[in-house]
């Protein structure tokens, strides 16, 4: 089978992704031939081609994407031809047909299609990750979510939400505020308010919410530190506005003994009983309707450059979805 593939030769702007068309060989031992039908876009993609995490060169794009099972290797027992799957295994998803290991896929349910499948499994098992394992909240426990309105946002907000966790949001623009409401966040504040942290804490009686899971990094982490209360938890887990650096311990003792962690999905998701108990709970939270998935824009899958450029620019709400 051919496939046009995604790549890069040296690290920089959307401008520096360029595509090419290969023959793709039969799936070896342990191997899967997948056709893709959609990919999904994520920030760590543009992490990959700026360099802030760094890849041996060249290095292909994308970690997440849906698809129908072609044809297997020797010794293949957990999908066959015709099933469908998604992965986020990458570098690499930006791609018409990709061949995998058995082990990096996940069975896609009935009831559940490609484009949602490569719109919420990589979103959504950070999202598990965060809500289920991470910090974990009770019910009636408050929780800040910045960029309420992006991919992981929606998603993290209903998730919350479903766990009974009272939510505030903020967008980056008044017209995402209605998208972070009506997926249940109860106040939404635009993230540039100066007054953010005071109406934070004014809607929670003055105590401050028990997590801030931040994604955005930079540009909101003083807001988290002013939001959080006494020996809460800041969940740093995305660079959006450019990586947290050179953190203060005194810090955190000065905003009432705080907790921080950076988290990444891959060290809660490292052994394969945790990630197909977590794909598990995340198909039931699809199909039980608790976590509805926003495909808020679609680009054909050679136009990724673009896309790039409108989610650096916070042009995008919900999950993006490039098309082969």
């Amino acid at each position: 089978m051919q496939a046009v593939q995604a790549y890069f030769e040296q690290t920089g702007g959307p401008e520096v992704i360029q595509w090419r068309t290969v023959d793709l060989p039969a799936p070896g031992p342990g191997e899967v031939l997948v056709r893709q039908e959609a990919v999904g876009l994520n920030f760590i993609d543009t992490y990959h081609r700026t360099g802030l995490y760094p890849q041996p060169m060249p290095s292909g794009l994308g970690m997440e994407a849906a698809g129908v099972v072609e044809a297997v290797g020797e010794g293949v027992t957990r999908v066959a031809p015709g099933q469908r799957v998604a992965s986020f295994t990458g570098p690499g998803a930006y791609a018409s047909a990709r061949i995998l290991k058995e082990t990096d896929l996940f069975p896609v349910p009935d009831g559940v299609d490609s484009k949602t499948a490569a719109a919420v499994l990589l979103k959504g098992a950070t999202v598990e990750a965060l809500a289920e394992r991470c910090a974990p909240l009770a019910a009636g426990e408050w929780a800040l979510v910045p960029a309420a309105a992006g991919g992981v946002g929606l998603l993290l907000v209903q998730w919350l939400k479903a766990r009974g966790v009272r939510v505030i949001g903020t967008v980056g623009s008044a017209d995402k505020i209605d998208l972070a409401k009506q997926a249940g966040a109860e106040l939404v504040l635009l993230t540039s308010d100066p007054e953010l942290a005071d109406k934070v804490r004014a809607a929670t009686d003055g105590v401050g919410v028990a997590v801030s899971y931040d994604g955005v990094g930079a540009a909101t982490w003083e807001a988290s530190l002013k939001s959080v209360r006494r020996r809460g938890m800041i969940v740093s887990f995305g660079n959006a506005s450019g990586p947290v650096t050179g953190v203060n311990l005194g810090v955190l003792a000065a905003h009432g003994s705080l907790f921080v962690t950076r988290m990444t999905l891959f060290d809660y998701w490292r052994e394969p009983a945790d990630a197909l108990s977590g794909a598990a709970k995340l198909w039931d939270m699809v199909a039980s309707g608790k976590l509805t998935v926003t495909i808020g824009q679609t680009y054909a899958l050679t136009d990724a450059a673009q896309a790039h450029r409108d989610l650096e620019a916070r042009k995008t709400t919900g999950s993006t979805l490039l098309l082969p």
